[in-house]
């Protein structure tokens, strides 16, 4: 298992620093303060950081995402926002990623139209009378 780098104390909350590097051929450890990575990226789980880096390589084409994934185009905006997310930036989105991929199938049954996939995209369920094309 795979330890990642700890940013917070576990006991008090405070920002924790470095205090010995070494190295792992010939076992010279050099200790003092250091600061910690600067970036957020660094802290990520292995299997985020994985992700980044194809995102990277297709130069964040969703496209070639899905591709070098295997998965749909909801599954890769997911994962993007979930890194988003574990790097502590908000992620705007009108509808849960699953629910995104759930719409756009019930469009390409047309279970609902395309009008009605808009507003679901943009703002949440629509009502189930309204699905059905009748009005309160």
């Amino acid at each position: 298992m795979e330890k990642r780098l700890l940013q917070d104390c576990p006991v008090c909350g405070s920002s924790l620093k470095v205090q010995v590097l070494q190295c792992p051929s010939c076992h010279t450890r050099i200790e003092g303060n250091f600061e910690p990575p600067p970036s957020k990226i660094f802290y990520l789980p292995k299997k985020d950081l994985e992700f980044v880096e194809i995102f990277v390589r297709v130069r964040g084409n969703i496209k070639e995402m899905e591709k070098a994934l295997g998965v749909s185009y909801p599954t890769v905006r997911g994962m993007l926002d979930a890194v988003i997310e574990k790097m502590g930036y908000p992620v705007r989105r009108g509808v849960d990623p699953k629910k995104r991929g759930e719409i756009i199938d019930r469009l390409e049954k047309g279970e609902i139209t395309a009008d009605q996939a808009a507003e679901l995209l943009k703002s949440g369920p629509i009502e189930e009378d309204q699905e059905n094309g009748s009005s309160s």
